[in-house]
């Protein structure tokens, strides 16, 4: 499902990014500059747009995380009947694996709930989703990269019209 999320980002992504976003002028039109002549493109304005995409994406995905591994906690925390072994614990391992466990931990960079058993080892639960990690950190460098993409296009535009000036 969360596949297919990130499917869609990345369409609309290249959608903004191919048709010019940030194109559109936030002024009025004066006398100055007719209907039919286009307001000047920003420079880096489709890096912008990339980079504000995968950064918002980044942070969903990211939430989503800790939604999961928020679950994992009060899972874990929630006493009573059927509470031993811990039930996030119960889900991937073998139930003489699980029958060991004495304690959790939780990480949150990365996210991860790991079940602990009394010899020091363990194992991750299967209650935070594979793709959260890797998808983060993709998400957050494409966005770093758009960010980088940007300034360095703005950076280029204005050293070439500082020259054409100093002429």
């Amino acid at each position: 499902m969360i596949l297919l999320l990130l499917l869609v980002v990345a369409v609309v992504t290249a959608v903004l990014v191919s048709r010019g976003a940030g194109t559109y002028p936030r002024r009025p039109r004066t006398e100055a500059a007719p209907r039919g002549v286009p307001a000047p493109r920003k420079p880096g304005a489709p890096f912008r747009v990339l980079a504000g995409v995968a950064g918002g994406a980044a942070a969903l995905l990211y939430l989503w995380g800790l939604v999961c591994v928020g679950f994992a906690v009060m899972e874990a925390e929630d006493g009573g009947t059927g509470s031993a072994p811990l039930r996030p614990c119960r889900a991937d391992a073998p139930p003489e694996l699980a029958g060991r466990i004495v304690d959790y931990s939780v990480s949150y960079l990365p996210l991860g709930f790991r079940c602990e058993t009394a010899d020091g080892d363990g194992y991750d639960s299967a209650d935070i989703p594979g793709y959260v990690n890797p998808g983060v950190a993709v998400l957050a460098l494409a966005a770093v990269a758009g960010a980088v993409a940007a300034g360095y296009t703005t950076e280029l535009r204005a050293r070439a019209a500082a020259r054409e000036g100093g002429r």
